[in-house]
């Protein structure tokens, strides 16, 4: 799956980390977005737009940009592929898996992708290998995600196993998607190009599915709240998000992108006491310094300047 591709930095500047705390905050808030689309809308409905309107959305970007869409055959074969794994298969898995699955065990299943991908680039990368401290950092990162949520989290593991295989599976295809988007990097093509193919490749996979599951011409017209909801995974959580991670991607590699994961949960709580009065708990601040501990780990400068 690894081609040859320019060197990664596996230790993260001011920028990449800014764009990683922007990526986590567009991707945080799609839970408030799903959460309210779902209201009036079936779960494939709302895949099916996020991706459609947000690849025509793109698609504006692209031409204000003058650019174009790759001609290639095979460029476009592996866009359909990580159209799959980035976007087909893992948003149908977690909708699913979440109709029987907490939300706070989610999260913490879903904090498992940088595991996934640690382990995953270690086989298919000659710049991403498997160190103690990357082990380390992603251990303290999960823990974080874990205590943040609360013990009381876990006490639903076990049950509904196949709702929480469908969660591990979507965060492993999380982590194949992001080894895999390197190529297009190595191959010269613009992450804004790279993200608008994803993405309308992801559209024409789920398209079947939200017609013959969802058959959405029988169902009532959605309120403007289900449809802003729809706008904002589309716009935020899935166009503008997919171009900051395709530029993560680029300069740090699979492993230090997948981060996010950890910083989803951080985001949720902060802006819910921001912004709705919500109070923090000691559990809270325990797992914001496990994630912030984790992190440090990961980027390796704190250990480095130690040293």
């Amino acid at each position: 799956m690894s081609e040859a591709s320019a060197a990664i930095s596996q230790t993260m500047g001011r920028a990449e980390w800014t764009m990683l705390g922007l990526l986590s905050i567009l991707w945080g808030g799609s839970f408030f977005f799903v959460a309210v689309a779902l209201r009036d809308l079936p779960p494939l409905t709302i895949v099916l737009g996020r991706v459609l309107f947000g690849a025509l959305a793109l698609l504006l970007v692209l031409r204000l940009r003058r650019l174009s869409l790759p001609r290639a055959p095979g460029l476009w074969r592996d866009l359909f592929i990580l159209g799959f794994l980035a976007n087909a298969a893992p948003f149908c898995l977690m909708v699913w898996g979440q109709l029987h699955v907490p939300s706070g065990l989610a999260s913490i299943l879903n904090a498992g992708a940088p595991l996934f991908t640690v382990l995953v680039a270690h086989v298919l990368t000659r710049d991403e290998k498997l160190t103690r401290r990357k082990l380390l950092g992603v251990a303290a990162g999960m823990a974080g995600v874990a205590a943040m949520v609360g013990p009381e989290a876990l006490r639903g593991l076990g049950e509904n196993l196949l709702g929480q295989l469908a969660i591990l599976l979507g965060t492993f295809c999380y982590a194949l998607a992001a080894i895999f988007g390197r190529r297009f990097h190595a191959r010269g093509v613009p992450p804004l190009v790279t993200a608008t193919g994803q993405v309308l490749a992801a559209s024409v996979l789920i398209l079947p599915l939200a017609l013959i599951l969802d058959r959405p011409w029988d169902l009532a017209p959605p309120g403007p709240a289900a449809l802003g909801a729809v706008a904002g995974l589309a716009i935020l959580s899935t166009a503008l998000a997919y171009i900051l991670y395709f530029r993560i991607l680029n300069a740090a590699g699979a492993t230090n992108l997948l981060l996010v994961t950890f910083l989803i949960p951080l985001t949720a709580i902060l802006l819910g006491a921001l912004f709705l009065d919500e109070r923090l708990a000691f559990n809270h601040f325990a797992g914001m310094a496990l994630i912030g501990t984790g992190l440090a780990v990961i980027d390796g400068r704190l250990i480095g300047g130690q040293r």
